[in-house]
């Protein structure tokens, strides 16, 4: 199986790169390498949406893969998800993609720009329909997220965002996968470790170094898995 394993920085997935071992420079930020059978390529595009579906088109454009996983920390709005878990998002949204009516905010379908309906989307949401048949995949918890440019920090804009969207975490980057994988017809994943609650920044709770270290073994039991 060849592997199209996507994340935003390197340190959200140094300790996968150290067991995988890459073998040799491919493109400007794609690495191959060789695992349990498989031949991955590890693209690191960088922060947010717009580096995120450019770095995935080029290389989906580029190479033909059978699967695309995206691998990267997010915050959590659901406190039962704790600093440390890990889990597969299953849809996603595009949280700023519309235009504010005073206090209120029309998203992109209720401006009638985009049919709720209207591919990639669907109801409003990206959403992966047809996950990988992947026994370490299954066991993870199945979330809703939304993805940002600005990463939530103010009660206020985060109660706004809950009762909009009622999301159960967030990321700067799942969405933007998501629509690239779905244009191209690659079957995919996204797999998060919760970094820290998304509540008025404190980063004393945070848990990166956890969260990264559990991100990294769950993503070699699903390449063992695939």
């Amino acid at each position: 199986m060849r592997i199209l394993l996507v994340a935003a920085t390197s340190t959200e997935i140094a300790p996968l790169v150290a067991i995988l071992r890459g073998e040799s420079d491919i493109a400007p930020g794609v690495q191959a390498c060789a695992y349990a059978g498989h031949a991955i390529d590890i693209l690191t595009t960088g922060v947010g949406m717009v580096a995120t579906s450019a770095r995935c088109s080029q290389a989906l454009t580029r190479t033909s893969y059978d699967l695309g996983l995206n691998l990267g920390v997010c915050g959590s709005f659901d406190r039962a998800l704790e600093p440390g878990a890990v889990v597969h998002v299953v849809a996603d949204r595009i949280a700023e993609l519309g235009a504010e009516n005073d206090e209120a905010f029309l998203t992109i379908q209720q401006l009638h720009l985009l049919g709720d309906d209207e591919f990639p989307f669907t109801r409003g949401e990206l959403v992966n329909a047809s996950p990988p048949a992947n026994e370490a995949l299954r066991h993870l918890p199945a979330v809703n997220g939304i993805t940002v440019n600005t990463v939530h920090g103010n009660a206020r804009s985060i109660a706004a965002v809950v009762e909009r969207f009622t999301p159960r975490v967030e990321s700067m980057e799942g969405a933007a996968f998501m629509y690239a994988c779905l244009i191209h017809g690659l079957p995919f994943a996204q797999v998060r470790a919760v970094s820290n609650a998304v509540e008025p920044r404190n980063r004393v709770a945070w848990k990166l170094a956890d969260a990264i270290r559990n991100l990294g073994e769950t993503a070699i039991s699903i390449l063992e898995c695939a």
